[in-house]
């Protein structure tokens, strides 16, 4: 089930965004990367570790870095890192012992950022997308 959830909902983000007008702002996946790669930070305050929130630290500061670039030079940075988000939600648990990150999260989190990741490719893809985003 947080399979399912998380590309619906990220799907009904990307729709929402591009229906609402949010994404024609460069910074909107920018932000959407940096947010996703924060929330282990929080569950790392949830759980009550300094050792841990250090750990993700780094992580989020590798991926603020992606959104910078992104930002900056171009949105296919965030397509990767938006995608590489992915893949460290799956290595996540073998990586970093976080006791605040909820059971689903990994693969909730995992869906949304593949498919964000999917959706932004296609979106850039367009004819004329490559124009906007200078």
């Amino acid at each position: 089930m947080p399979f399912l959830i998380g590309i619906l909902l990220a799907l009904a983000v990307g729709l929402f965004a591009r229906t609402v007008g949010f994404d024609r702002d460069r910074a909107f996946y920018s932000t959407v990367l940096i947010v996703v790669a924060s929330y282990y930070g929080l569950f790392a305050v949830m759980g009550g570790s300094g050792r841990t929130l250090l750990l993700e630290s780094a992580g989020i500061a590798a991926f603020l870095l992606v959104a910078i670039v992104g930002f900056k030079r171009n949105p296919w940075f965030l397509v990767a890192g938006l995608f590489a988000h992915s893949l460290f939600d799956f290595l996540h648990g073998h990586l970093i012992s976080n006791s605040g990150v909820p059971a689903w999260w990994p693969m909730f989190c995992l869906s949304y950022d593949a498919t964000a990741a999917a959706y932004l490719a296609w979106l850039l893809r367009r004819p004329g997308a490559a124009a906007k985003n200078r």
